[in-house]
C-alpha cells in the first residue's frame, strides 16, 4: 500500500487552510463587487413628487412640466404604473398581486407601488439616460413616504409640488372629466366625496412631514391652466 505520509493533524491543517482560504478569496471578491457597486457611474437621480386633490390638475401640470422643462423630466404617474401592471396579471406577480388586493378590497401594498415607480425609473435611466422623474401621486400617506426611503437609495426628492384647489372646483372639474373618461369614480359624486376624505387624511401629513423639511411648494391651482404652470415653473429653475 502506498504511503502518502499524512498525519491526520497535518491533514487537518492542510483542509482548514484550504477552506480558510477560499473563505477570504470570497469575502475579498464579494468586497470588490460591493465597492464597484458602490461606486459606479450611475447618476443620482432626481424626483419631484407632486400632490394635490383629486381634480387639482397633476396630470395636467406633469404633462406640461415633462414636454417644456429642460432635462428632461419624465412624468410617472402612480396610479397608472398600477393600471398597466394589474392589466399583465396573468403574467406578472405583481400584477397579479395588485388585482388580488383591488379585488377584494384591499389596498395594495406600499411596497409594490414604490417597487413599480423605482423599476420605471431604472428603465428610463438606463434606456434613455434620463434622471430626473415628476412622480405624481406618490406618497399618498405616511407608510408610502417610509417606503420609498427605505427602499429607494438611488433617488434625492428635491420637493413636493402640491397643488392647492377648492373642493368644488375639483368636484366640477372632475364631473366633468368624467363625461369622457369612463372612470367610475370620475363621474358618481358620493365617490368624489369620498376621494377628498381619503385624500385629506392621507396628504395632510406627507405635506406636513416635507414641511418640516423645508421641501414643499405650494401653487394655487385653481386658476388658468397656464397661470398655474407658470407658478409651477418657477420652482424648477434652480435645478
Amino acid at each position: 500500500m502506498l504511503n502518502l505520509g499524512f498525519c491526520p493533524l497535518s491533514l487537518g491543517l492542510f483542509v482548514g487552510s484550504a477552506v480558510l482560504g477560499i473563505m477570504n478569496a470570497a469575502k475579498k471578491t464579494t468586497e470588490k463587487t460591493l465597492t464597484h457597486s458602490d461606486n459606479n457611474n450611475d447618476p443620482k437621480l432626481q424626483v419631484v413628487f407632486v400632490l394635490g386633490g383629486p381634480g387639482s390638475g397633476k396630470g395636467t401640470q406633469c404633462e406640461l412640466l415633462s414636454q417644456r422643462l429642460s432635462g428632461p423630466w419624465v412624468h410617472l404617474s402612480a396610479g397608472d404604473l398600477l393600471r398597466a401592471e394589474r392589466k399583465k396579471a396573468d403574467s406578472s406577480e405583481l400584477g397579479a398581486l395588485i388585482e388580488s388586493k383591488i379585488s377584494n378590497g384591499e389596498l395594495v401594498p406600499s411596497y409594490v407601488t414604490c417597487k413599480l415607480i423605482q423599476g420605471a425609473m431604472e428603465q428610463y435611466r438606463r434606456t434613455k439616460g434620463v434622471t430626473k422623474f415628476l412622480v405624481d401621486g406618490y406618497p399618498r400617506g405616511i407608510e408610502n413616504k417610509n417606503v420609498w426611503e427605505e427602499q429607494v437609495t438611488n433617488a434625492t426628492v428635491e420637493f413636493v409640488l402640491f397643488l392647492e384647489c377648492p373642493e368644488e372646483i375639483m368636484t366640477g372639474r372632475l364631473l366633468e372629466r368624467g363625461q369622457t373618461s369612463g372612470r367610475v369614480d370620475d363621474a358618481n359624486i358620493d365617490v368624489i366625496r369620498k376621494r377628498f376624505r381619503t385624500y385629506q387624511q392621507e396628504t395632510a401629513p406627507i405635506v406636513e412631514a416635507y414641511e418640516k423639511m423645508g421641501k414643499v411648494v405650494r401653487v394655487q391651482a385653481d386658476r388658468p391652466v397656464e397661470d398655474v404652470y407658470q407658478k409651477t415653473a418657477e420652482a424648477f429653475s434652480s435645478l
